[in-house]
């Protein structure tokens, strides 16, 4: 399946699936993780199972499974394509004198 083609839901499971996955690889139940995050279990469980969560839920989960690079893959740094500098406009080195005066001073 292309990735580009995900729906929401699809990717709330896939995302949930990861979740729970990481919680079962360091052995802890979801009321020790929901203890831990300072959240409720039924919030747990419904990013575990792909029903949703906050925003605020994810990031708590994941620094208690120490996996803040997560959030690093999810919101990159915005730089400036090679292709934009190109195009991009260069800044004046100097400004122009200011005209003083009418036209009739210029002869």
């Amino acid at each position: 399946m292309d990735i580009n083609s995900f729906t929401t839901s699809e990717w709330l499971q896939k995302i949930g699936s990861q979740i729970r996955s990481m919680r079962m690889r360091i052995n802890i139940e979801q009321a020790t993780v929901a203890a831990q995050a300072g959240i409720s279990v039924t919030a747990v469980k419904n990013l575990e199972s792909g029903k949703g969560a906050t925003i605020r839920t994810l990031i708590k989960i994941l620094r208690i499974y120490n996996r803040e690079d997560w959030l690093n893959t999810l919101a990159p740094p915005i730089s400036i394509s090679p292709l934009q500098m190109l195009t991009k406009k260069s800044r004046r080195q100097r400004a122009r004198r200011k005209r003083t005066g009418n036209s009739d001073d210029i002869r």
